[in-house]
């Protein structure tokens, strides 16, 4: 069992959802290989997303994700399996989206399947990535009276 490539590999699905949620595209961009797959299983923006390539992921996240749109994802009981330098890995996710213009927040669960490959630098990459929800949420803030919102990252300061 390749235990440094374990760990590598955690570590670059970490940095895949630390740079997600705070928005540091160039950095995530860099977790993901060139000839990255996403496939995001969410009902929230109708139909199942299909990604193709790093520069189409970004690109996705960057524009649909921005500042108005907090997110956290949490993601853990990893299944990985090592094959050279290739790997395939099972992930437990739940993640909360707050989409402040839309006074709307969305939660959820899903185990995500994933393929990574070390690349010529040496370091992992997800080649591929995606999930099919077990279960997704919405509720309008409106609905939560007490709801405030007391710290936002993006927010601009008063």
């Amino acid at each position: 069992m390749d235990l440094d490539a374990l760990e590598e590999i955690r570590q670059a699905k970490y940095r895949y959802l630390r740079c997600l949620d705070l928005k540091d595209w160039d950095e995530f961009a860099d977790t993901l290989t060139e000839d990255a797959v996403g496939a995001y299983g969410t009902r929230a923006v109708g139909e199942p997303l299909r990604l193709d390539g790093r520069d189409a992921i970004v690109d996705y996240m960057r524009t649909n994700l921005g500042p108005e749109i907090i997110t956290v994802h949490f993601a853990g009981q990893p299944e990985i399996r090592v094959d050279g330098d290739e790997a395939e890995g099972i992930w437990c996710l739940e993640d909360t989206v707050i989409a402040k213009e839309f006074r709307v927040m969305i939660r959820g669960s899903a185990f995500y399947e994933e393929a990574y490959r070390r690349c010529t630098d040496g370091k992992w990459r997800i080649s591929s990535i995606g999930y099919e929800r077990t279960y997704e949420y919405s509720v309008s803030l409106d609905d939560v009276p007490s709801f405030r919102l007391m710290a936002d990252r993006w927010a601009p300061a008063t």
